[in-house]
């Protein structure tokens, strides 16, 4: 397969005005929104809209990605840790500081299952949704490991804490009241910390 062609910049400007209106249209609406809508809210003509995302999942997909991007782009950040500058992931900083930032970034990730959960949930069920979920699934697992390491290198965590289990019982938070989850963050925490 050959790599995508980068899109010319009103192509791309289009693509990114779609996207962005999609993301309000189906938080407003539902993922079941008119399309129309979007183009509307894009300011867009439905013929672009189609050129770009031929269908619904295609849309969707784009949407939730982006949502999965920034969650873990902000994961990576409040770690200290980009793509670019992989040397800083060794380094070892203030415990406390470090335990923090990962329960910030599991606040925000129940938050991203609570809101944002039916634009996964939403795409037509194939072999394509089912790799990108695994992709997706492998960014969120490697931004919280990341953040994990980061944490217990330092000195923070106990040296058996998973990230895979965080993000687990992270996720069955999204259901309960925001002043819950804070709770329920609070007691995870007592029991990761190191002592």
């Amino acid at each position: 397969m050959s790599p995508l062609k980068p899109l010319r910049a009103d192509a791309q400007r289009n693509r990114d005005q779609l996207v962005e209106a999609a993301r309000e249209v189906f938080a407003e609406l539902g993922t079941a929104a008119p399309l129309d809508e979007v183009a509307r809210r894009a300011r867009i003509g439905n013929a672009t809209l189609y050129r770009h995302f031929p269908t619904r999942d295609d849309l969707l997909v784009a949407v939730y990605a982006e949502e999965v991007q920034a969650l873990c782009a902000a994961g990576l950040d409040a770690a200290g840790l980009d793509t670019v500058d992989r040397a800083r992931a060794y380094l070892v900083g203030d415990a406390d500081a470090l335990v923090d930032r990962l329960f910030e970034w599991l606040a925000a990730f129940v938050r991203h299952v609570a809101e944002k959960g039916d634009l996964a949930r939403s795409l037509e069920p194939s072999v394509r949704r089912s790799e990108l979920h695994e992709e997706w699934h492998a960014a969120m697992v490697e931004t919280a490991g990341r953040l994990v390491d980061r944490a217990r290198n330092a000195g923070g965590l106990q040296a058996d804490v998973d990230p895979v289990d965080l993000l687990v019982l992270a996720a069955g938070m999204a259901t309960a009241d925001p002043a819950r989850v804070k709770r329920m963050l609070r007691i995870l925490r007592r029991g990761v910390v190191a002592s």
